[in-house]
């Protein structure tokens, strides 16, 4: 399944000028994580095309990504709408909990990886009142919240992936490879309704998948928006992880395991 990612210079159409059905497509990819232009075109009683060129006007206006047969929310942070400052002030109290709650659970002198995402630089700075944590992360966000002189903290190094400074590639993986970690903390794009844990970028599956394997206990750090909501491709099953931490009792993840 090839994607298009849409580049900040490519913007054309502004929020202002969308018409009312591509206003509606917008709000359902956010909701669903994904949505096909055969159900689009059903909902909406137009043809297929029609639906076509409206996701082809918000991809190109950086609003939405699009995909083989439908589209979904931007994936890698480089749209105005959905860029690392827009995220950093959505759900804010539930990250503060999962923060907490993640914190909670985390003894000091822990091994662990710290995956990337704005729910993961709020639990960095919940974790920096711990002691003597070995810290492996792909987010230079989250390496910038602890104090070195309290922690031994290293980036894993890659290709830059977005603003919000994630980190990807196969030297990430190779890296990891190589270690055996108490802890990973994961995030992620949505969990569907089948208990699939997703993402939208590929790229960085493969190194949540490779600090999975890495770690003894894995963690899931999710808002509870993101459950119920699809993406690209599978990065677990929810069964996977030790636990599943989403900020609210009792949990609604497991109304998915």
């Amino acid at each position: 399944m090839t994607q298009d990612i849409p580049k900040r210079h490519e913007i054309s159409l502004s929020l202002g000028e969308l018409s009312p059905r591509q206003k509606h497509i917008l709000r359902l990819a956010e909701r669903q994580g994904f949505v096909t232009i055969d159900s689009l075109s059903e909902d909406f009683g137009v043809s297929a095309q029609t639906v076509r060129r409206d996701i082809i006007a918000l991809s190109e206006a950086g609003l939405l990504q699009r995909f083989h047969g439908g589209a979904g929310p931007i994936g890698e942070s480089e749209a105005v709408r959905l860029d690392h400052e827009h995220k950093a002030g959505v759900a804010v109290e539930e990250k503060r909990r999962i923060a907490e709650a993640a914190a909670a659970l985390i003894n000091d002198g822990t091994s662990l990886f710290i995956d990337v995402g704005t729910t993961m630089e709020m639990t960095a700075k919940a974790l920096n009142t711990r002691r003597g944590l070995k810290v492996f992360t792909t987010s230079i966000r989250a390496a910038l919240a602890f104090d070195a002189s309290r922690h031994e903290v290293r980036v894993l190094g890659g290709r830059v992936a977005g603003r919000d400074g994630s980190l990807v590639g196969e030297e990430v993986v190779l890296a990891l490879s190589g270690m055996q970690l108490d802890l990973a903390l994961i995030a992620c794009s949505g969990v569907d309704v089948e208990g699939r844990v997703m993402d939208f970028s590929l790229s960085k599956i493969t190194v949540k998948q490779a600090a999975m394997r890495a770690a003894s206990r894995t963690f899931l750090l999710a808002t509870p928006s993101k459950f119920g909501r699809s993406a690209l491709a599978t990065v677990a099953r929810v069964g996977d992880f030790t636990e599943v931490i989403d900020g609210v009792a009792p949990s609604v993840a497991s109304q998915v395991r």
